[in-house]
């Protein structure tokens, strides 16, 4: 399987977990799971911060961010649209390229300074692979919690 067409189907299957766990998570009640949504929201927008962090770095372009996370909580919906916008973002980004562009050096700074390397493949692998753990964790506490009890795929 050649490099394009790994990473776009790991950014699809990206962009469809997250609509699938955003939507199990407006069937909460925010009176009832207050913690349990604030949690998640925090833990969902740390990958959302990652994600824009990387589209600054794949673009050589500076990131602004000082944090792998931001001070304030966003709304669940505010997020859902911003993850959304995101997920599309790297979808279109990964269908423009030419397979050779994957192994192209980035350079970037981390969110420390630290000066820092990746192929352009390294970082996409890394940005599609990096939330699933966070989604698994909060999905798996989020499907507990549905009052409806849907079954995350």
């Amino acid at each position: 399987m050649h490099t394009k067409k790994l990473l776009l189907n790991l950014f699809e299957y990206k962009a469809w977990a997250n609509t699938d766990l955003y939507q199990l998570m407006g069937t909460l009640s925010p009176g009832e799971h207050a913690r349990e949504l604030h949690d998640a929201i925090r833990i969902l927008n740390h990958i959302y911060v990652v994600d824009q962090i990387f589209i600054a770095n794949l673009q050589s372009e500076q990131h602004g961010f000082t944090a792998l996370n931001t001070k304030e909580t966003p709304t669940l919906a505010d997020l859902q649209h911003g993850v959304q916008h995101v997920d599309r973002w790297y979808i279109d980004y990964v269908a423009a390229q030419h397979e050779t562009r994957f192994a192209d050096d980035i350079r970037f700074s981390f969110v420390d300074g630290t000066p820092g390397c990746m192929s352009r493949g390294e970082m996409l692998l890394h940005v599609a692979t990096h939330g699933n753990y966070h989604r698994g964790q909060w999905a798996a506490s989020c499907s507990r919690l549905a009052n409806n009890r849907q079954k995350i795929r």
